[in-house]
């Protein structure tokens, strides 16, 4: 009961960060299950899931309801969301194991840097280059869920390619975080 009361008593961009959350495990399931509608699941679970982040942002900076769990919980939803996607790419033969380990070596190397400005009082807002680089994650994960329906063929065409921007946006974004912020790294 006291985890209901708990939720109840988030705002509304903090359960919606939750949800998004709390919907990681199944759009993995509807993955891992192929044939019929299951193949359509995980797509708009995604869709759905992206929606949420994008409307809990919103609501939070118009309404004032930005917390310190939903500047905490919001990145972290948004990574777990894409790396449990990442992952299950290569497990479902879509991405090779390198590119996701490039991935989730990036998100790791930067949520390092950030918990080691964090210790000394500095706070690193996000960066354009960080803002794009989620954009074409997205786009490649939703065009490749599209593709792993059978129903968007053409779609099979475009995962190289937005694969390769994908890794390049990823490398680069993580290189100018580390390089704007350098002044972290002294003593």
């Amino acid at each position: 009961m006291k985890i209901i009361d708990w939720f109840k008593s988030l705002n509304l961009p903090n359960k919606l960060t939750l949800i998004r959350v709390l919907l990681i495990p199944f759009f993995l399931l509807f993955l891992g299950i192929s044939g019929g509608i299951f193949k359509f699941l995980p797509l708009l679970i995604f869709v759905g899931a992206a929606v949420t982040d994008a409307v809990d942002g919103h609501i939070a900076r118009r309404d004032g309801l930005i917390t310190d769990f939903g500047k905490f919980m919001d990145p972290l939803a948004d990574k777990l969301l894409t790396l449990a996607a990442f992952i299950a790419f290569v497990e479902i033969g879509y991405l090779k194991a390198w590119i996701v380990v490039v991935i989730i070596s990036r998100e790791f190397l930067v949520s390092g840097f950030r918990t080691l400005a964090v210790s000394k009082g500095i706070v690193i807002a996000a960066n354009a280059w960080g803002k794009i680089k989620t954009v074409f994650q997205m786009i490649l994960i939703i065009v490749i869920l599209l593709n792993y329906t059978g129903y968007f063929a053409f779609t099979g065409s475009l995962i190289t390619p937005l694969t390769a921007i994908t890794i390049l946006l990823t490398i680069t974004s993580g290189a100018v975080y580390i390089y704007d912020n350098r002044n972290v790294l002294k003593n």
